[in-house]
């Protein structure tokens, strides 16, 4: 730990558990045991313990994940003071559009995805509120990437570039290149880079000079390389980011 203070293996091992039962989803302690290489009794315990908290139940001898992750979860993101000001606008988007509309911020150095609304000619992806992904590999990502401090940037970048599909980027030099092109348009836009068949245009959300995430729009890579649809999205997309921002500021 940063402070030189040693982790406490009890909680490490608690969440190593949640993991397992999420990975599995749903097991006795037997199997838990068994993933974790530690006796029955030990993932019997924490399992138990687990049931305390209520974020794991017991369902006729097999544990499984509660929907208490849920509750805090959803919590979390109405708390958001970005969510709030984005939550109508991003709907609104995805209505006018037809396509996937995404609200996007960065945590730990990954691309979390803060909210999502669909429209009715939506890609469906799987993706879903609190999905994670590495920030060199989409459009929103790349445009939050592109706005951080330059030493937050580098950190990123240091601890390496994930392959996602083989049109990600994961030469350094070719990413920098491209963040500078990001900063200088004001927006990202990629394909094949996520998900092959998926692109995605995404724009920084910068209120007061400070960079609080970005937003993007999904949809089918032949639509994005349409370059006059392209730029419809991208105007409708700034329309939406430049809404975000006065409501942020003024809760209008």
């Amino acid at each position: 730990m940063t402070d030189g203070t040693p982790p406490m293996n009890s909680v490490l091992r608690a969440f190593d558990v949640l993991n397992v039962l999420w990975e599995v989803n749903g097991a006795g302690p037997s199997e838990v045991a068994a993933q974790m290489n530690v006796p029955k009794s030990t993932a019997h315990v924490y399992l138990r313990t687990l049931r305390e908290t209520g974020y794991v139940v017991n369902d006729g001898g097999e544990y499984r994940l509660s929907h208490r992750f849920l509750t805090t979860g959803s919590r979390i993101k109405h708390r958001n003071s970005l969510f709030q000001a984005s939550e109508a606008k991003l709907q609104e988007l995805a209505t006018e559009t037809g396509e996937l509309v995404t609200l996007v911020i960065e945590e730990n150095g990954r691309s979390v995805i803060l909210d999502i609304e669909s429209g009715n000619r939506s890609l469906e992806l799987g993706i879903y509120s609190g999905m994670i992904t590495p920030l060199h590999s989409n459009a929103t990502g790349k445009a939050i990437l592109a706005h951080l401090p330059s030493e937050r940037t580098d950190e990123i970048i240091d601890q390496g570039l994930e392959r996602r599909t083989e049109e990600t980027i994961t030469d350094e030099e070719t990413l920098r290149a491209e963040l500078e092109t990001i900063r200088e348009q004001g927006y990202a836009v990629d394909w094949d880079q996520q998900v092959k068949g998926m692109a995605l245009i995404g724009a920084p959300i910068i209120i007061n000079g400070q960079l609080k995430g970005s937003a993007g729009v999904v949809c089918p890579t032949g639509r994005i390389k349409d370059e006059t649809y392209q730029h419809e999205l991208l105007q409708k997309l700034e329309g939406m980011v430049d809404s975000i921002t006065i409501k942020y500021r003024y809760g209008t």
